[in-house]
């Protein structure tokens, strides 16, 4: 069998109706939804399989909905065809689905954490003073130069190295549209997020120490699949790094592009996108055409799984 890597989505990839499958037709999957509405006192299983989508999409919400249908689909998939990857990684949010993959974090501790991380994103800047854009068709060093013309005395900086030719800048609102306006002079393709804050970039500091003060209280266990960080673009295997990496990983950028290529050098020739959507998967077939890929987000994906 082909080396494998599980993947596992960030904010984005939510969609009304996901996870419901699994929860109709496995136990395994209805025990993780039931769990995350325990220990987060409020329905989150009916908020992902009926909405609202407004409701959803509040980034609160999505982070604990999006990890909860990611590891019950990986409890579906582990069970139905006992799969076990070589190595894995998530993008952003999608990092706290790859370390309860690995045993660092405890699926009840992960979804409580994701919850307060999105409020603590949410508020680290007032509403509407930051923003988020995709650059497309520009290397990684044109984007790092435009972000550094067009900065002043504000914060705009590459947040997301998704790809090739495909990364997301992330800062003041006025700074990302005067870097959106400086690729389009270019000749580059630049598009607005709808986003409510602007995720990795040094705005996000404040979040990132309330966050470690809630980590103090959760145990780490130890890594029995490596992960390969987000901030590092490295394989980890070292508890004691978990939650350093996790605080950081807020205000920095997400080296997924890198990420990716370290898991190739390590011999990975086959990933499986877990949870909503196959926004990774499409990357991965940007990144290395070579790779195996697939995504397993409910029966018909799974289905096609050897």
């Amino acid at each position: 069998m082909k080396p494998i890597a599980f993947l596992f989505p960030g904010q984005g990839s939510q969609t009304v109706g996901m996870g419901r499958e699994f929860y109709e037709n496995f136990s395994l999957a209805r025990q993780v939804f039931e769990e995350a509405d325990d220990v987060l006192r409020f329905s989150i299983s009916k908020l992902c399989f009926q909405g609202p989508e407004e409701v959803l999409k509040l980034t609160e919400n999505t982070q604990p909905a999006i990890l909860t249908v990611s590891i019950a689909s990986l409890r579906v998939l582990q069970n139905e065809k006992g799969v076990t990857p070589e190595l894995t990684a998530g993008h952003s949010l999608g990092e706290y689905s790859a370390l309860v993959t690995s045993g660092a974090l405890a699926f009840s501790d992960a979804v409580q954490i994701v919850r307060l991380r999105g409020r603590f994103m949410q508020e680290a800047v007032p509403a509407g003073e930051g923003a988020m854009a995709a650059i497309l068709g520009m290397e990684r060093e044109e984007v790092e130069k435009l972000c550094a013309e067009v900065a002043g005395d504000e914060v705009v900086t590459p947040a997301n190295y998704n790809g090739p030719g495909q990364i997301v800048i992330s800062g003041h609102a006025k700074a990302v549209e005067r870097a959106i306006e400086a690729a389009k002079k270019k000749g580059k393709k630049a598009v607005s997020l709808p986003v409510s804050a602007p995720f990795h970039s040094p705005l996000m500091k404040g979040a990132g120490d309330r966050l470690g003060k809630e980590l103090e209280r959760i145990p780490i266990g130890d890594l029995k699949i490596p992960v390969v960080t987000n901030v590092e673009a490295e394989i980890n295997i070292v508890k004691e790094k978990v939650k350093p990496l996790l605080i950081t990983q807020v205000s920095s950028p997400v080296r997924w592009e890198e990420s990716m290529k370290r898991m190739v050098r390590e011999g990975i020739e086959r990933v499986i996108e877990i949870g909503p959507g196959k926004v990774l998967s499409g990357l991965m077939k940007r990144i290395d055409s070579k790779i195996e890929t697939g995504n397993m987000e409910d029966i018909q994906t799974l289905k096609k799984i050897a």
